[in-house]
């Protein structure tokens, strides 16, 4: 018997059920991702450098208890989605901030760098559902999807609401317009479900960004100059409430995975 055999034997599926509350704890967490990168680098002083090793050893600690778990731990979960949202951020904004790489090549090097993930993903396990994570290698690809995600989003988020100056406010009712419409193709026109669900998550990292810096950056620069503190700390106690609302309150179990 193979590992993936073993394995898939053994793991039920480590995402959690597509619920709503799937997707406000995601924006949420990716909203996470902008205010805490922001204020790790610039409002501690750590700069991006010190920022991205501190948040990455943090990731890898995450995954590794991830990876290790038999079964969907929400706590766990959760945390590592934040980390991977902050990290993601970290590294586009080094490679932008520091490195002095256009927004708009960013966008292009990891929007390649999603699909080749996604054509290697379906290339050796024939799909790309999150509805069946049950073996490491799926895992594997699964997380690696994240980050990319998560890079993608942050850098086409900012490239439009900074490169092409819509504002945070403009940018995310676009972003916000574009995941309504995925999901009126999803449930009216037959719009695939993992096509629908990767789209999404997309697009709400990059609302994600736009909701995080509306709040916290300055009202000279377009925002409501509440701080990336205060908004960090606002949205991280949504997220708390949230996952422990639907881990205890509605008591939600990881189950086996389903085709999807």
């Amino acid at each position: 018997m193979n590992e993936a055999t073993s394995d898939k034997e053994q793991m039920l599926n480590k995402v959690p059920q597509l619920t709503i509350y799937f997707w406000i704890i995601k924006i949420m967490a990716t909203t996470v991702g902008e205010t805490v990168a922001d204020m790790l680098a610039v409002k501690l002083k750590l700069g991006l450098g010190i920022a991205s090793l501190i948040v990455g050893v943090m990731l890898l600690i995450a995954l590794f208890v991830q990876f290790r778990s038999r079964k969907y731990l929400p706590a766990f979960y959760w945390l590592a989605v934040v980390l991977t949202s902050v990290a993601g951020t970290l590294m586009t904004d080094s490679l932008v901030d520091k490195l002095g790489v256009p927004l708009w090549v960013t966008t292009v090097v990891f929007t390649v760098a999603l699909c080749l993930t996604f054509v290697a993903w379906y290339a050796v396990e024939k799909t790309l559902s999150v509805h069946t994570i049950q073996t490491t290698r799926r895992e594997i690809f699964y997380w690696s999807a994240i980050l990319f995600t998560f890079t993608l989003g942050t850098a086409g988020g900012d490239l439009l609401s900074e490169g092409a100056h819509l504002g945070y406010l403009y940018s995310g009712l676009l972003f916000a317009g574009s995941i309504a419409l995925v999901t009126l193709l999803y449930y009216k026109a037959g719009l695939n479900a993992v096509v629908a669900f990767w789209i999404a998550y997309i697009l709400t990292r990059a609302l994600g960004a736009s909701l995080g810096d509306l709040p916290s950056q300055p009202r000279a620069n377009g925002g409501l100059g509440l701080g990336t503190v205060v908004t960090s700390v606002a949205f991280l106690v949504v997220i708390v409430g949230l996952v422990a609302f639907r881990s205890h309150r509605l008591n939600d179990p990881p189950r086996p995975g389903s085709a999807s």
